[in-house]
């Protein structure tokens, strides 16, 4: 059984790469916030098109990492290579063949959905740079996948702050055209993330083969693939790939509900998601963590000791998140000052951020308990409780956005709704217990 000091060892360096790499987000929204609202409100639905498909690589990742995890308490450390080699070559096909279709894809794509031109405009320029990261970010996050399931996450923070102060320096250069360069505005945004994950990409690479013990996990890096190991990793991974792209998706939907609100309640939006993203920091560290060690328990024969370590987890959650609800509840408007100086969009992003602020407690506990049903291996019952989830949240949103025409306050309502389900769905599962039977 994992005491809270070995749960804090896995989540803290987890938690501290999660605040590395949304510094990226806010530094982005934030220069965006000050060349225009457009250029804000394109840059939320061009993030989540891009986040979309890069759940995908993220769900083959997420389930590379319980196999990983599984054969590092089973103490089988030489498969753990053959998982990794052959994700990479499966990522580098699947990343190359995204990026090709949303080349031809996106601007018809987005050209049907917007109603606005000029977000339009604005959200293929950024899409159209923006895409070539999914390379660099589906092999970052199997690097990820392999570091998380051995429980040696300390590597992520230097990692995610490498990407970070890259990201940091070329926004402010390409974004307002500084120091000779020209002036690039939202294209500059998304060029800069594009090589602040190439250089963190390379940065883990170097990292992985000077410092770890490469023979020890059979890390050979070799391009020759085994049908039956594929199916193997997809027989799990084919789950999550779908659920995670699945969960993000419906954000793109709703953020597409919103743009026919207005620029302003797009900008608006685009100020919360980030602010949630920051948030939601404490949470996913957790609930990453929650996905390993429950993984790792089960390979050691502590199948039943996994309620008991949850619960365990969402304490910890819990307990971190009470100083960040409580700044964000008393001071709201000194965070929403970092991404806009409009005192008018200020004034209407208040309510939204009080209203999805109050949603955290319980995301808190329904992620904790959805990532412990996937470290199970029970990623087949993990997509269908998404698609249940996703089916409420759909129509619940439209019902908010379409016939009422709700204010964006009451539009992000639909958090609590998703978190609610969700809840009700995993804990059912995670009490009858059929999971500990399953192998993997």
């Amino acid at each position: 059984m994992y005491s809270n000091k070995e749960i804090i060892k896995v989540a803290y360096p987890i938690f501290l790469s999660y605040v590395a790499q949304n510094v990226v987000n806010v530094t982005d929204t934030a220069f965006l916030g000050r060349v225009g609202e457009v250029e804000l409100g394109a840059s939320a639905l061009g993030g989540v098109f891009y986040m979309s498909l890069f759940m995908i690589g993220l769900g083959f990742s997420i389930g590379s990492q319980i196999l990983i995890a599984r054969r590092n308490g089973e103490k089988q450390f030489h498969k753990i290579g053959e998982i990794f080699n052959h994700g990479l070559v499966f990522l580098i096909v699947l990343a190359l063949a995204m990026i090709l279709l949303v080349q031809s894809a996106s601007s018809p794509l987005l050209h049907v959905v917007l109603k606005s031109p000029k977000v339009y405009q604005a959200a293929s320029a950024f899409l159209d740079i923006r895409i070539f990261g999914l390379l660099f970010i589906f092999l970052n996050s199997l690097f990820r996948a392999l570091y998380i399931g051995i429980t040696q996450t300390k590597i992520l923070i230097w990692n995610a702050v490498t990407m970070a102060i890259v990201n940091i320096i070329l926004a402010y250069t390409l974004v307002f055209g500084h120091f000779g360069f020209p002036q690039m505005g939202i294209r500059g945004a998304a060029l800069a993330s594009v090589i602040a994950e190439g250089v963190a990409l390379l940065f883990i690479v170097i990292y992985t083969l000077r410092k770890v013990d490469v023979d020890k996990y059979n890390l050979r890096f070799t391009i020759r693939l085994h049908s039956d190991v594929i199916r193997h990793i997809l027989s799990v991974s084919i789950y999550t790939m779908i659920q995670s792209f699945l969960a993000i998706a419906t954000w793109f939907i709703f953020f597409i509900g919103i743009e026919h609100l207005g620029e302003r309640s797009l900008a608006v939006s685009n100020i919360v998601r980030s602010l949630y993203m920051i948030m939601m920091m404490p949470i996913l560290s957790f609930g990453t963590t929650a996905n390993t060690l429950v993984s790792n328990q089960i390979g050691a024969g502590g199948a039943d000791k996994v309620m008991k370590l949850t619960w365990r987890i969402i304490r910890l959650a819990i307990y971190v998140l009470l100083p960040v609800v409580a700044a964000i509840l008393i001071f709201p408007k000194p965070f929403i000052r970092i991404y806009t100086d409009n005192l008018s969009l200020m004034s209407d992003t208040v309510y939204p951020l009080l209203v999805l602020t109050s949603s955290l407690f319980l995301a808190a506990v329904s992620s904790i308990f959805f990532n412990s049903m996937s470290g199970t291996g029970s990623t087949r019952v993990a997509m269908w409780v998404e698609v249940l989830c996703i089916i409420v949240y759909v129509s619940y949103m439209w019902w908010l956005i379409m016939i009422q025409r709700a204010s964006v306050a009451w539009c992000w309502t639909t958090e609590h709704m998703y978190w609610i389900v969700l809840l009700v769905l995993c804990y059912g599962y995670m009490r009858r217990g059929t999971w500990q039977k399953k192998m993997i």
